[in-house]
């Protein structure tokens, strides 16, 4: 059934959290002020460094504490106002209450620490970070949970630490049509009384919203996240969507009746309008499909495109290697170059988008292939010739060495490593030099403003025999 009666709601029986003074000595990695509370560390999100604050405890374990900040007693110099209303409550942008000059130093010092925790890293050059154009307003896509409360519906993301839905509303990071389809999506189910899903009870309709956008188009495409298959009130849902914000050109329905918090489940159908969104991005235009992965930054990502396609200088008759290919971004546009690209990604999905990419683009020079990362670069080994380019781009974890090993038997003149991880992004390149190849610059990306991630593009070429000789050790 797509309706039923709300879910009950406890009131709670534990007694006032206490509130207590602290002095914020350092952010974490993840953005984070750091104190300490009776020999315990204590995070505070929101604060900054050398700020007193006064902080209202909310969870105490053995070794650490969290708590919220209730009052800033003694501001950073470094503090300016949110332009996010919710910024407490959903602490989703840990930095958004700190200025971009100061984000952007904490960005490149958190790379250049990475870095200096291997030997083999301690002189590589890490360039001034790129700052993006437009530090809010910039986020293209968006994954929003659903929750329904005395029968008003809130759509946003969980609180930090909890299964807590906050009500985003304008999300200053949004790109704005993000931003008019969720508080239209939010009138109409209200209004249509319909059900959203319960955890608990596992009953219920819709459970996520997801959104894409193109801002070089200006055309969203909405995907329903439902716990069952559904058409009428779906598809009634959808034409109102259509109606009041006609730049949203596809709907589609994600049907996942999982118990777990996985998003997105495997079956996916077209409800109206197109059966893709188109982008341009660079000097190429993408096919995105509802279930894709794609940077959540164009400007950034099109800036990212032009340095690995600076770097990789190729021309007719060069060969390249993009490891993780995605929907194929980067080796599209290598391939504007002449070189013969070989694409690789273990989502069947992305590398039917990314061939569907290289129709659109008339690119002749790409092709891409679905499978495991490690034995597909090893057989390509025998078909590459050396002296090639080869690309990495994996996700947060980074490459397994196996992967490594595989792409060091290519012999490139050249490794691209493009990181979300500064972290992984360290360890995997001290492998390498173990492995024959010398980090020489690491470019940083602000790819995500007012959070602590940094993207990175990492440029690599064969070391001289007598320097590769055993591993670096790791500083702790």
């Amino acid at each position: 059934m797509a309706k039923g009666p709300e879910k009950p709601r406890k009131a709670s029986k534990r007694p006032f959290p206490p509130t207590v003074e602290a002095e914020i000595e350092r952010l974490n990695d993840d953005g984070i002020g750091v104190a300490h509370h009776q020999g315990k560390e204590l995070l505070v999100a929101g604060a900054l460094k050398g700020e007193k604050v006064a902080v209202t405890l909310e969870h105490e374990g053995q070794r650490r504490a969290i708590g919220r900040l209730r009052k800033v007693l003694a501001a950073s110099p470094q503090r300016v106002a949110s332009p996010c209303k919710q910024a407490a409550s959903c602490q989703g942008c840990s930095l958004i209450a700190m200025n971009y000059r100061a984000q952007i130093y904490f960005k490149k010092d958190k790379v250049r620490h990475a870095l200096d925790r291997y030997d083999s890293l301690k002189k590589v050059p890490a360039h001034p970070v790129w700052e993006a154009p437009n530090p809010f307003g910039y986020r293209t896509n968006a994954k929003l949970v659903m929750d329904k409360e005395r029968g008003r519906v809130k759509i946003g993301l969980y609180r930090r630490g909890t299964h807590d839905v906050v009500d985003i509303g304008d999300c200053p990071l949004h790109h704005p049509l993000i931003n008019r389809i969720v508080a239209v999506v939010k009138e109409e189910m209200e209004r249509q009384d319909i059900y959203v899903y319960n955890p608990l009870t596992r009953r219920g309709l819709m459970r996520y919203l997801l959104v894409k956008v193109s801002p070089s188009l200006n055309k969203a495409m909405v995907t329903f996240v439902t716990a069952e298959r559904n058409f009428r009130e779906v598809t009634h849902l959808a034409k109102w969507l259509k109606k009041k914000v006609p730049e949203v050109v596809s709907v589609q329905q994600n049907v996942n009746a999982s118990e777990g918090n996985v998003i997105l489940g495997r079956d996916t159908s077209l409800v109206l309008g197109a059966p893709d969104l188109i982008d341009q991005v660079g000097e190429i235009r993408l096919r995105i499909s509802p279930t894709s992965f794609f940077q959540v930054n164009n400007e950034q990502a099109a800036r990212i495109y032009a340095l690995a396609r600076q770097w990789a200088a190729l021309s007719a008759g060069d060969w390249a290697v993009d490891l993780y290919c995605g929907i194929g971004g980067i080796a599209l546009h290598l391939a504007r170059d002449g070189g013969r690209v070989i694409g690789i990604e273990v989502v069947e999905e992305a590398v039917h988008n990314a061939r569907e990419n290289a129709r659109l683009n008339n690119s002749r020079g790409c092709t891409f292939v679905a499978g495991d990362a490690a034995e597909l670069v090893h057989d390509l080994a025998m078909e590459v010739p050396p002296g090639s380019v080869a690309v990495v781009n994996p996700p947060r974890s980074g490459c397994d060495r196996e992967v490594l090993e595989s792409l060091t038997e290519l012999r490139p003149r050249t490794l691209l490593y493009v990181s979300c991880n500064p972290e992984t992004l360290a360890r995997d390149l001290d492998i390498l030099a173990a492995l024959g190849y010398r980090t020489e610059e690491v470019q940083p990306v602000d790819m995500f403003p007012q959070t602590p991630h940094v993207e990175s593009v990492a440029r690599l070429v064969p070391a001289p025999r007598e320097k590769t000789k055993g591993r670096s050790v790791k500083k702790v």
